[in-house]
């Protein structure tokens, strides 16, 4: 029987925009099983197999995808990962560490290396099932563990993936987080992730090809995890993330707000909660008090809401350092995502 009492959350958003910060928030709550970076870390192979066995469903946890491989391999470490991969004796490097022990296990437990082989041992064992039916049988594993209520998964990036995900848990709410896309592009084109995954799409687009039309499926397609591994095996991923300019994040953004927006109208009004994340800044107590009551009412907690309005801070726009001609080239290519939040231009 499951423990969860409450119904799953998805904290969407298009990345760098404060999510992480969420998700930690959320993890000190001691009802809720925060599940932080574990979708969008898996790559294609998360969405591909409708009845996946044990064993097949393992291999998507433990291996790297080749988007993520590219960029381990060479040192393209983003800041969220949490595995101590430069300490004495650790058992993995990035180059072979696996997508839930990045930042996953370690950000629910310190004891991530015991948890990994636990999972190691139950996982595989499972039997052939619905995709769903394993992931909800993998949460409520580390629901009964840890002694929670709810899951709440957060990724960033993660509006890429919002049909396929709202497919797979059609009872999930949302709270979709997001922050100006000016100063959300500026921290895209400094991580790794995001910089190789802007060079790639703008590296198709002279070919005819638009990898982001894949975002808006429902369902995800094996020839798409194929094609990734061709794709990886073929560009020097580090020269190539070196190509984007800052106005193609703009653009990127801007479509992921779009795509998202398009696939949360199909959600009732009152299973969507969107968080700007400007207000979290400026009203922590006030605003995370309405996220965790839209999670539940019965989750309202005085001491968690006291602690954790404690940590959002205001903080200096990056936006505003930028010489003028690149500003206005920047609010130009965020222009129809900041018009649908609301944001001047």
């Amino acid at each position: 029987m499951s423990p969860f009492t409450i119904p799953p959350v998805f904290v969407l958003s298009t990345g760098r925009c404060g999510s992480t910060m969420i998700s930690e928030l959320l993890n000190r709550h001691p009802a809720v099983l925060s599940l932080s970076e574990f979708m969008t870390l898996l790559g294609q192979e998360a969405f591909a197999h409708r009845n996946p066995t044990g064993a097949q469903f393992w291999r998507v946890l433990s291996r790297q995808s080749p988007a993520l491989h590219a960029m381990m391999q060479v040192g393209q470490v983003m800041d969220e990962v949490l595995y101590p991969l430069d300490a004495p004796g650790a058992r993995f490097r990035a180059h072979d560490i696996p997508p839930i022990a990045m930042v996953t296990l370690p950000h629910l437990t310190n004891r991530h290396e015991a948890l990994f082989d636990e999972l190691a041992e139950i996982v595989p064992a499972m039997p052939r099932r619905p995709l769903a039916t394993q992931y909800r049988a993998l949460f409520d594993h580390l629901g009964h563990k840890f002694g929670r209520r709810v899951w709440v998964e957060r990724s960033g990036g993660s509006l890429m993936i919002a049909r396929k995900l709202l497919h797979l848990f059609p009872d999930a709410r949302v709270i979709h987080v997001f922050r100006d896309g000016r100063d959300t592009a500026i921290s895209m084109s400094s991580h790794p992730n995001f910089r190789l995954l802007v060079a790639v799409i703008e590296a198709c687009r002279p070919f005819g090809l638009d990898p982001t039309r894949k975002f808006p499926r429902p369902e995800g397609r094996m020839w798409e995890v194929w094609l990734e591994r061709m794709v990886f095996s073929l560009v020097n991923a580090p020269k190539l993330a070196a190509r984007a300019t800052l106005p193609q994040f703009g653009a990127f953004w801007s479509q992921l707000i779009l795509q998202g927006q398009q696939a949360l109208s199909a959600l009732p009004p009152d299973r969507v909660l969107n968080l700007r994340f400007e207000d979290v800044q400026q009203r922590p107590h006030e605003m995370l008090d309405r996220m965790i009551r839209f999670i539940d009412p019965s989750l309202a907690d005085a001491a968690w809401l006291d602690a954790a309005a404690k940590v959002p801070r205001p903080t200096a726009r990056k936006f505003a350092t930028l010489p003028p001609a690149e500003q206005r080239a920047l609010t130009e290519a965020c222009a129809p995502g900041l018009a649908a939040l609301g944001y001047p231009a």
